[in-house]
C-alpha cells in the first residue's frame, strides 16, 4: 500500500490521496469515525427534516440552480449513511470529509444567542445531518 502523508494528521479533511487518487484504510476508518461523530441525525430523521419548508428555505444556492448546497449535501448524507461499508467509494469519503469540516466550522460558531431552536444557523446545520440541541 503506498504511503500517504498527513499535512495535520489531527484533522479529517486534510489527506493527500496517493497517486492514484485513493485514500488508505487507516484514513478511511477516520474519516467514517468523524462523519459518524458529526452526523447525529438519523436517515429517516434527516429526510423528514428535508422535507420541511425550513430546510428548503436556508442555505446558499449556486447560480443557476434550484436547490441549497446544504440540502443537496443532506440529499447525499442519506445515501451515505444507507450504504454499507464496504460500498462507500472515493467520492463518498470527499463528501463525508466535506460534510466534517462544515459541521465543525459552523457548530464552533455556536449560533445566536437567543432563539437557537428556530435557528438559520441551526437549520443550516440539520440540513448537513447535525442538529446542534441533541
Amino acid at each position: 500500500m503506498p504511503h500517504v502523508e498527513r499535512r495535520d494528521a489531527s484533522r479529517v479533511g486534510v489527506f493527500i490521496p496517493d497517486k492514484e487518487g485513493q485514500v488508505d484504510e487507516s484514513e478511511k476508518q477516520e474519516i467514517r469515525k468523524a462523519f459518524e461523530d458529526a452526523v447525529n441525525m438519523a436517515p429517516k430523521e434527516l429526510e423528514e427534516w428535508l422535507a420541511t419548508e425550513e430546510s428548503q428555505n436556508v442555505g446558499w444556492t449556486r447560480e443557476g440552480e434550484s436547490e441549497a448546497v446544504g440540502h443537496q449535501s443532506g440529499r447525499r448524507i442519506v445515501e451515505i449513511k444507507r450504504k454499507k461499508k464496504d460500498d462507500l467509494d472515493e467520492d463518498d469519503y470527499a463528501h463525508m470529509k466535506k460534510v466534517v469540516g462544515y459541521v465543525r466550522r459552523h457548530a464552533a460558531q455556536e449560533g445566536p444567542q437567543d432563539d437557537k431552536e428556530t435557528s438559520r444557523w441551526r437549520y443550516s446545520l440539520m440540513n448537513w445531518g447535525h442538529d446542534p440541541l441533541k
